[in-house]
């Protein structure tokens, strides 16, 4: 799983070293890389195991061939991922496409999201991260939680 958040470089060359853990994790999977796309809901990219981005294909698979839906979801994630592969040192490269899309200049946060992690420019999550807290705040009398779980 991927928890916690992590402040790393990045180079000139745009390679960014992944945190160890979430390494750690995608071998335990049996992966030397990771699969990526830009978040199409904020400036954050978002990270996954292959298998997780076999899911989403699945669903996108599932949808009607016909509906607009189909190729929607598909343009915005299939299309626009990439395949990293981790070098000697636990990096990857990025493309300048992805960097653009998160606004990073030197200074890159990891934040992990259990099944997912995503990296973001440090600024932009905070500012991300004290909205999220306020609304999970107001919202947390409407969720429901399982005691069980």
């Amino acid at each position: 799983m991927f928890i916690s958040t992590f402040e790393n470089r990045l180079d000139k060359k745009g390679r960014v070293s992944v945190p160890a853990t979430f390494r750690s994790h995608l071998s335990s999977l049996g992966y030397n890389g990771v699969v990526c796309y830009p978040s199409f809901t904020n400036s954050s990219i978002e990270f996954c195991p292959q298998s997780r981005i076999e899911k989403i294909m699945e669903t996108i698979d599932n949808l009607n061939p016909f509906e607009e839906n189909r190729d929607v979801f598909s343009t915005s994630i299939l299309a626009n991922s990439h395949q990293l592969n981790f070098d000697t040192e636990g990096r990857v490269t990025l493309t300048e496409k992805l960097i653009k899309h998160t606004g990073v200049k030197e200074k890159v946060l990891f934040v992990g999201q259990g099944k997912t992690f995503q990296m973001w420019e440090p600024l932009q999550f905070r500012k991300f991260s004290d909205e999220a807290r306020k609304k999970a705040k107001s919202e947390r009398s409407s969720l429901k939680w399982n005691q069980n779980n």
